[in-house]
């Protein structure tokens, strides 16, 4: 099993195991104050072996701060990929995650997306900074 992928984005879905993203793949959040209300998606590719197919793997998703506080309650799901009929045996699969999120961003700084799958826990990391822009009482040099 492995994570092929993992990426921020401003809305994601999976439909007919194909990911549809809008805004993906960024990595600075701008607010002009703080806390900032937020809303992202959480863009997940699982490669998940032949011989791991048919079975539940756990899914835990996480977002910290640059001290390792988590800044909201970790996600948790199970991934499962059948065997489609005809397929030739030792293919491995696909399974795609989109999660879609709405909190409070609480200061500005560095965040990290963690996500863990399996049970052997492999991990994947995504990082973004949250920055403070605009606003009325921002100068611009």
């Amino acid at each position: 099993m492995d994570i092929e992928f993992l990426a921020i984005a401003d809305a994601a879905e999976v439909a007919n195991q194909k990911l549809y993203m809008l805004g993906g793949c960024w990595d600075v959040w701008r607010s002009p104050a703080y806390p900032s209300p937020t809303r992202m998606a959480i863009a997940l590719a699982i490669k998940v072996e032949w011989d791991e197919t048919n079975q539940r793997h756990p899914v835990e998703l996480s977002i910290v701060d640059e001290d390792g506080n988590t800044v909201i309650p970790d996600i948790k799901a199970e991934v499962e990929v059948g065997r489609p009929p005809g397929i030739a045996a030792g293919v491995s699969q696909r399974a795609l995650l989109a999660i879609n999120v709405s909190f409070p961003l609480p200061r500005p700084g560095r965040y990290e997306v963690r996500a863990l799958v399996g049970q052997d826990h492999v991990e994947r990391r995504v990082s973004f900074q949250a920055v403070l822009s605009g606003g009325p009482n921002m100068q611009v040099r």
